[in-house]
């Protein structure tokens, strides 16, 4: 089956898709477009083609159409810097790119050709792909959709492979606590390329319509939520508290659900939302192995609180050993369900083998209260959450070490009221007397890096604790203030 044709094969034609300040996009006119962009991009069965492309129109018409030619879509996130880019390409085995919207692929690449349909333009980019690490023939076998990257629990980028089957069943799942239907209009605040396999493509598979505001400035948002009836926000704890404090925010009478995810949801947050629109603010943990498996519909006043699985989903809380732990006490979260991950792409793993007797350890640590809701308290490793975007401290601290006059690093996550966290090092120089500077230190970073990952602060340290087998200590705080101050400029 083909997920994208599934949407249209199920859609009212003249229902609105996509409403934008002046313009409305039925279901009929976004099939049109997809297909006619899909026919420019020729026959892609089979074939890895990363999509460069902001949020907007062309988006969605060029990742639709992708899907409709068999292409296996992988996002090209635009926050990646050249070296990441490059970094993606290699370990998908990419065979083209497909720039659009004003976006561009600054890297070689074997031809180039410009596409155009419905209005819209874009570039392919034809490349020459390294052999791949997986086996394409597994990979095939699966029917592929989507492949998005997300470090799990270890640090490493895998490739998280998504079929169309596997994003049928989850967009099934995902929307037993959402309720989206055609009445609903859905503000688009999230990024797509890391929002779209299931927010996007829930909204138009249950026949939704996708409101995109002229920004995400909060006075911009609550007046497309005035005008366009807005029945549901999902957004980031971020983009609620702008909403909050925009002038004119009140109560919207169309405004039915309001869904928090990507990143921990502070109380003082969904108290300020709740107190200007009068509506609470669910919290959600969305996890892109396995979809949206808890969302806090029962406990509007447990702000802080997952809730509960959603209807289709098991959940366990274990301890070190595997033993399941009792309410109250602290254990890893492991859930069960359906629209979990096909594979790991790279090193190939698949689903048999990413699952534990078809449980999957999400590497989060949480407890479960009398009620049963369930309290996120913090990742059992290292990940460093900066308002929802996710970096790991041995990607940047191998980036640092990068720097010649950097002999070691250590990164950890610092609290932060407006994004969570965000990246915060040590140093230990190879001159101690002539360190580098911090704006060379951050200049280093913000070449090789995205903006996310680049650390706020840096102090120099004589030596890095470590643990028995020689590696950082991550159990040990960093350390607040320098042995000597490291200079703002140089």
């Amino acid at each position: 089956m083909n997920l994208a044709n599934d949407i249209f094969h199920r859609a009212d034609p003249a229902a609105p898709a996509l409403i934008e300040a002046a313009r409305t996009t039925s279901y009929g006119d976004l099939d049109a477009w997809t297909a006619a962009a899909a026919a420019a991009l020729g026959d892609c069965r089979g074939r890895r083609v990363g999509l460069s492309c902001p949020n907007g129109l062309a988006h969605i018409v060029w990742s639709l159409a992708l899907l409709r030619a068999g292409a296996v879509l992988i996002p090209v996130a635009p926050e990646l810097t050249g070296p990441e880019q490059i970094e993606l390409a290699a370990t998908t085995s990419l065979h083209a790119v497909l720039a659009a919207d004003g976006h561009d692929w600054p890297h070689p690449a074997s031809a180039a050709r410009a596409l155009a349909a419905a209005g819209l333009t874009a570039t392919w980019f034809e490349l020459a792909p390294p052999p791949p690490s997986f086996d394409e023939r597994e990979l095939a076998r699966l029917n592929p959709a989507l492949v998005r990257f997300s470090s799990g629990t270890t640090g490493r980028r895998k490739g998280i492979v998504l079929s169309h089957e596997t994003l049928l069943a989850r967009l099934s799942a995902a929307n037993a606590g959402l309720g989206i239907g055609p009445g609903d209009r859905i503000l688009w605040m999230l990024p797509m390329a890391h929002h779209f396999a299931v927010s996007l493509l829930l909204y138009l598979r249950h026949g939704a319509a996708t409101v995109l505001p002229a920004s995400h400035l909060g006075e911009d948002v609550i007046a497309a939520l005035h005008a366009h009836r807005g029945t549901v926000l999902y957004a980031a704890p971020f983009h609620h508290a702008l909403l909050a404090g925009a002038p004119g925010a009140g109560p919207v009478p169309s405004l039915r659900l309001a869904v928090s995810t990507a990143a921990p949801l502070p109380a003082a947050t969904a108290e300020a939302f709740q107190r200007t629109f009068g509506l609470p603010l669910r919290q959600a943990l969305g996890i892109i192995e396995c979809g949206l498996p808890l969302l806090n519909t029962a406990w509007p006043e447990k702000t802080a609180s997952v809730g509960a699985p959603q209807p289709d989903f098991d959940l366990e809380l274990r301890d070190e050993s595997g033993r399941p732990v009792a309410n109250g006490e602290t254990g890893e979260l492991c859930l069960r369900g359906p629209g979990f991950a096909d594979a790991y792409l790279s090193p190939w793993t698949p689903r048999e083998r990413l699952l534990e007797d078809g449980w999957f350890r999400t590497g989060d640590l949480a407890r479960r209260d009398g009620d049963g809701a369930i309290w996120l308290l913090g990742r059992r490793h290292s990940v460093i959450n900066v308002g929802g975007m996710k970096c790991f401290p041995e990607e940047i601290e191998a980036c640092l070490q990068t720097h010649p006059g950097v002999r070691e690093a250590r990164v950890a996550g610092l609290p932060h009221p407006g994004f969570g966290q965000v990246p915060a090092a040590e140093i230990v120089a190879r001159d101690p007397v002539a360190p580098p500077s911090v704006r060379a230190l951050a200049e280093h970073c913000r070449a090789r890096l995205s903006a996310h990952k680049v650390p706020v602060r840096f102090v120099l340290v004589p030596a890095l604790p470590k643990t028995a087998s020689g590696k950082p200590d991550r159990t040990r705080p960093l350390a607040e203030t320098a042995v000597a101050p490291l200079a703002a400029t140089g």
